[in-house]
C-alpha cells in the first residue's frame, strides 16, 4: 500500500481540502509541546490516501480563564479562523473544531517543518516551538531592536525595551502588508496575545498567526506587537475587505450563523461594532491605557 501523501501549507485551492482532512482523518499524537501553557499534541492526521502534521489541543487540557469564563479557547481559536477566511487573506492555518484522542478540542495545520526527518526528535519532547508550530527565530526579518530612537526605513516603531544593565532599545516591527493585515485581523477579533512566536512565516511567501485561544472578549483587550500603525489610515484593502466583513457578519448570515455556536452573542455583537468602528474612524486602533498593550513575554 503506497505511503499517504503529505500535504504541504494550504494554498487557496486546496483550504476546503485541508479542512475535510483536519475534520475527519484519524488523528496520531507523535508528541507534546511542553512549553505551552495548555496542553498541546502534536500530531499527525490522515484520510483519504492524504495526511498532515497538526496541531491538537484538547479542551480538557485548558487552564480555566477567570475574564474568559464562557466557552473555551478552542472554540476562539476556530472563531479567528472563520473570521480570517472571511477577508480572504488566509491568515490562520485551517482549524477546525473535533473530536480526538481526549476529547473535543482544536486541530489546527501545522506550519513550519515536517515531523519526519533531523527535526522530529526536537519537537517530539517538546523542544522545539510554541503552542502551534515554528520558534522564536521564524519571527526574524519581521521584529528587531534598535538602538536609538529611530526605526530606519522600513521598519515601524513600537515602544522602548528594557534590555538590561540600564540600557534601552527600540522594539520596531517589519513594515510589511503582511503583518498590517494581520494588525487588522487582531483589531476585528480583539486578540489578546499576539506575540513574536505566534507570526509564522510559510517557505512560499506566506504569513501565519496563531495562538488565538484568547480573543473575541467583549471588553478591549489588544495586546500586540504590531502597533507600527496605530493611528495611521486604514489602506484602501482594507476598508474594501471591513466593508464585505460587516455584511458577512450580519444576522442570518452563514458566518455569522456559525460565530453564534462559537462565541457569546455579546462577543458577536462586540466583533460587529469593532468593525463598524474601525470602517467609522477609517484608522488602526490606539492603545486605550486601560489594559497593557504589549503582551509579555513578548515572543
Amino acid at each position: 500500500m503506497p505511503a499517504p501523501e503529505r500535504l504541504p501549507a494550504p494554498g487557496v485551492s486546496d483550504t476546503g481540502e485541508l479542512e475535510e482532512l483536519l475534520a475527519r482523518g484519524e488523528l496520531t499524537v507523535v508528541g507534546r509541546i511542553r512549553e505551552a501553557s495548555n496542553a498541546v499534541l502534536l500530531c499527525t492526521v490522515a484520510y483519504g490516501g492524504r495526511s498532515a502534521d497538526c496541531v491538537y489541543k484538547p479542551v480538557k487540557g485548558e487552564r480555566p480563564l477567570w475574564d474568559f469564563p464562557d466557552g473555551n479557547l478552542a472554540q476562539r481559536e476556530v472563531a479567528a479562523y472563520l473570521v480570517s477566511e472571511a477577508t480572504g487573506w488566509g491568515l490562520v492555518p485551517p482549524t477546525v473544531l473535533r473530536d480526538g484522542p481526549y476529547g473535543e478540542g482544536m486541530v489546527q495545520l501545522w506550519i513550519g517543518p515536517g515531523s519526519d526527518g533531523d527535526d522530529g526528535d526536537d519537537r517530539e519532547d517538546g523542544s522545539g516551538g510554541d503552542e502551534s508550530g515554528g520558534d522564536d527565530s521564524d519571527a526574524s526579518g519581521l521584529l528587531a531592536l534598535v538602538e536609538g530612537e529611530e526605526a530606519g526605513e522600513g521598519w515601524k516603531p513600537v515602544a522602548l525595551a528594557d534590555v538590561g544593565e540600564g540600557r534601552t532599545a527600540l522594539l520596531v516591527h517589519a513594515d510589511d502588508p503582511r503583518l498590517r493585515r494581520l494588525a487588522i485581523l487582531d483589531a476585528v477579533i480583539n486578540n489578546g496575545d499576539r506575540k513574536g512566536g505566534h507570526l509564522l512565516p510559510a517557505p512560499d511567501g506566506r504569513l501565519y498567526g496563531i495562538d488565538h485561544g484568547v480573543s473575541f472578549h467583549r471588553e478591549d483587550k489588544l495586546r500586540t506587537l504590531l502597533w507600527g500603525w496605530a493611528g495611521e489610515p486604514l489602506t484602501d484593502e482594507a476598508r474594501e475587505v471591513l466593508t464585505a466583513l460587516a455584511t458577512r457578519l450580519a444576522d442570518g448570515e452563514p458566518l455569522a450563523t456559525r460565530l453564534a455556536e462559537l462565541i457569546t452573542p455579546v462577543e458577536l455583537a462586540a466583533v460587529r461594532a469593532r468593525v463598524a468602528d474601525l470602517l467609522r474612524t477609517g484608522v488602526h486602533p490606539q492603545p486605550s491605557g486601560q489594559w497593557p498593550a504589549i503582551p509579555w513575554p513578548p515572543v
